[in-house]
């Protein structure tokens, strides 16, 4: 799978991805420490790439993608030390790959995650 990971994400995380066989960057990697999150989501677009981050704006502009599918994985954790990221992103990697590969946000919290598929269609109430 590819993915980019957010500023947030240690870049720990990233290099465990990497020895998992996983095409995965950092914005640190590339210099895009600066792109807003607009940015970083359309570059994760164009290259078909999750997007990793603790920040739920991500999720908004997924929904709001209109069906353009790429996932965003949003850590949801009290603790954010790498080895805690990675054993979490583990399990989800390890459950829910076909998700993400589908397109969907997933909200990782600590003993549970939850997946949203993409596209987010609205129904009319009846």
């Amino acid at each position: 799978m590819r993915f980019l990971a957010d500023m947030g994400v240690s870049v720990r995380v990233v290099e465990w991805l990497r020895t998992e066989g996983h095409d995965a960057l950092h914005l640190r990697d590339q210099g895009w420490q600066r792109l807003v999150d607009r940015e970083v989501f359309v570059k994760a677009l164009a290259e078909g790439r999750a997007v990793l981050t603790f920040d739920f704006d991500f999720g908004e502009l997924a929904a709001l993608s209109a069906g353009r599918a790429v996932s965003v994985i949003v850590f949801k954790l009290k603790n954010a030390r790498a080895e805690h990221v990675v054993a979490r992103l583990r399990h989800v990697l390890a459950t829910s790959a076909d998700a993400i590969a589908r397109g969907a946000i997933i909200v990782v919290e600590g003993s549970r995650h939850r997946i949203r598929t993409l596209p987010i269609i609205k129904t009319r109430p009846s």
